[in-house]
């Protein structure tokens, strides 16, 4: 079904724009748009389209959540409270493998349907689910149909949230092939293993019935895959989708960067770009302790670098030099993580943030071409988080996927603000609160603020969490 719609502004490729006149056709894609000055040539700025909904409010770009562990969702909270004056992200981690030995298929199924619509509503509209749940509990691996893979995917479907599912190869505790511990059974794959069931995916996805659901590969990091492991199912991967995205995390801590030199010889994000394979197609996550030369050779290849901000802070990684690698054309994009914030508002101001205290001065990341520092972030991250999904979304342009987020201009949070100033206000000043509707592929899935299933899906998350506490 074609439906059109008339907004009464939006933020276009072109700049903000008034009455935004919008067709959507049956595959959720911009067949039109058209709106004051700002008026594409494939759509009609003289009238509204005939029947067109009037939808009173501003529309944005959608987000891409380029990076979550949607498990992670049922210990956001309780892991804040100190054990010694030691504790690290390595101490964080041991509690994070002991919830990672409870959850079953069933469980994951909730979890992750709770966080999509917690996503959904503050407007992130597609995720990168980096997924290393694999066997059942006890390292068994599970016949036929992967049950924790298919969890994902359905609460993916039940919310209606566009999904790039990740699976990742895990392989061993660290460098020097160190075999993997008791707590780590259940994140192994073989490297056959992994690359028939990407391949597979690949190969059903190409389905018109999968156009929700993309397959992308991850490898978890180089302490837990071998560089020629990684390098030879990279080129196989390839082979088979010559645009699968790859993402991988690399240098978040000191300690990791540290071990890798001492078995290599070299940095982990300098091995990485030494293979030659780092592409527009591959997704760095986290690159926290990369180096001035790193940062320019992954500028340099087109690759993106997923920030988590808030799950960098929570767990004590690190400050990456985000002001250094957007100067020179680096391609920056947010991911939740470890769901302990689940806001690209808040991932947002705490990248500028982070500028600002290191730099003691304000509006670091603005440039002279967008002085807007909220206009330039959302914008930035959501098109490079949409490269990084490998989802033809990430703007308000036509042939793109309709993914777009509606504010509600009479919030008090946007009382007064120009049109210019919308996203100044979102990611800064609490206008979060003023996201009413979203839009996926197309399809309304939040509406008055409001998710469908909302209200079901919590009741089984609050069960869910008083079994698990």
């Amino acid at each position: 079904m074609i439906r059109r719609y008339r907004f009464e502004a939006a933020l276009l490729p072109t700049g903000w724009a008034r009455d935004v006149h919008m067709t959507v056709d049956a595959d959720g894609r911009i067949a039109a748009l058209a709106g004051g000055a700002a008026a594409s040539a494939a759509g009609t700025a003289d009238a509204a389209p005939a029947g067109a909904a009037v939808v009173a409010g501003i529309a944005v770009p959608g987000m891409p959540n380029a990076h979550s562990h949607a498990f992670q969702r049922a210990m956001a909270g309780a892991a804040e409270f100190r054990r010694s004056d030691a504790d690290s992200f390595w101490t964080w981690r041991d509690a994070m493998y002991g919830l990672a030995n409870r959850i079953e298929p069933a469980d994951l199924a909730v979890i992750a349907a709770q966080l999509f619509v917690e996503m959904l509503k503050s407007g992130y509209t597609s995720v990168a689910e980096f997924h290393y749940l694999h066997r059942r509990r006890g390292g068994e691996s599970y016949r036929g149909t992967n049950d924790l893979w298919q969890a994902v995917e359905a609460a993916a479907r039940d919310t209606g949230i566009g999904l790039t599912f990740l699976p990742a190869l895990y392989q061993r505790a660290d460098f020097g092939d160190r075999p993997l511990e008791r707590e780590q059974a259940r994140f192994r794959l073989e490297t056959e293993e992994f690359l028939r069931a990407v391949q597979a995916r690949v190969a059903a996805g190409r389905a018109p019935a999968a156009a929700d659901v993309r397959t992308g590969a991850a490898f978890h990091s180089l302490r837990a895959v071998s560089l020629e492991v990684l390098r030879d199912a990279a080129a196989d991967l390839r082979r088979a989708d010559p645009a699968l995205p790859l993402h991988v995390h690399v240098a978040e801590q000191t300690r990791e960067v540290d071990a890798c030199r001492q078995a290599t010889g070299r940095r982990p994000v300098e091995l990485l770009l030494d293979t030659g394979l780092v592409d527009e197609h591959w997704c760095l996550v986290h690159a926290t302790h990369a180096t001035a030369r790193e940062l320019r050779g992954v500028a340099a290849a087109g690759a993106t670098v997923c920030l988590a901000i808030t799950t960098e802070g929570n767990l004590g990684d690190g400050l990456f030099d985000s002001a250094r690698f957007m100067s020179r054309g680096g391609r920056v994009c947010i991911g939740s993580d470890s769901q302990i914030s689940v806001s690209p508002a808040e991932e947002l101001r705490w990248l500028e943030y982070q500028q600002r205290l290191a730099k003691r001065r304000r509006g670091v990341l603005a440039t002279d071409g967008e002085p807007h520092v909220g206009t330039r972030l959302w914008t930035e991250a959501a098109r490079h988080g949409a490269q990084a999904l490998g989802r033809d979304a990430g703007a308000l342009a036509v042939g793109r996927l309709a993914d777009l987020v509606v504010l509600d201009p009479a919030h008090p949070a946007l009382a007064g603000a120009p049109l210019e100033r919308t996203l100044d206000h979102l990611v800064f000043a609490g206008a979060a609160a003023a996201i009413r509707d979203v839009m996926v592929a197309g399809r309304w899935v939040v509406s008055g603020g409001r998710h469908a299933g909302e209200e079901a899906i919590a009741a089984a998350f609050r069960d869910l969490m008083r079994r698990l506490d």
